[in-house]
């Protein structure tokens, strides 16, 4: 058994149900997560830092196997231009390991927080728990109400 994280003690203290799931950190990819814990790799979702030219960074969660679009999720927000952080830049602004980037451990920290609307198909998904090696699976509604996160078309694919 793992340590709660501080994504977990969020969904506890707000009384939402998740299911845990852990794995060893040597992967690569979030679609190889998902191959790992059993999962459909569409309701495996990866948190992205995105920057823009003025305001803060922006966290952006996409199913494994999509890219994000930035000129797509820069008009779907409003913005002239948008660029993924490199894996310094996020590990710096989030204090988190990418692939343990998780929007629920960065609440209250200035983020906008998105999700790509591909999740609107969806019942549940499983993003990262704010350590590499342990994701979350929790209902999007769920997900939608302890981050306050928006609907957005941030990937080709929707």
């Amino acid at each position: 058994m793992i340590n709660k994280t501080n994504a977990m003690r969020l969904l506890d203290s707000k009384g939402v149900p998740y299911q845990v799931f852990t794995y060893d950190t040597d992967f690569h990819s979030a679609e190889e997560v998902a191959d790992i814990i059993g999962v459909p790799a569409a309701e495996v979702y990866k948190t992205l830092v995105v920057l823009r030219e003025k305001g803060k960074p922006m966290l952006v969660m996409v199913p494994a196997p999509q890219q994000l679009d930035p000129k797509q999720f820069a008009k779907a927000i409003g913005e002239k231009k948008v660029w993924m952080a490199s894996q310094k830049e996020a590990e710096s602004l989030t204090g988190l390991q990418v692939g343990g980037i998780s929007p629920l451990v960065l609440l209250n920290k200035g983020f906008a927080i998105y999700l790509d609307a591909s999740a609107r198909t969806l019942t549940s998904l499983n993003i990262s728990a704010g350590q590499r090696g342990v994701n979350l699976r929790l209902k999007v509604e769920d997900l939608v109400k302890v981050t306050g996160c928006k609907f957005v078309a941030a990937t080709s694919s929707f």
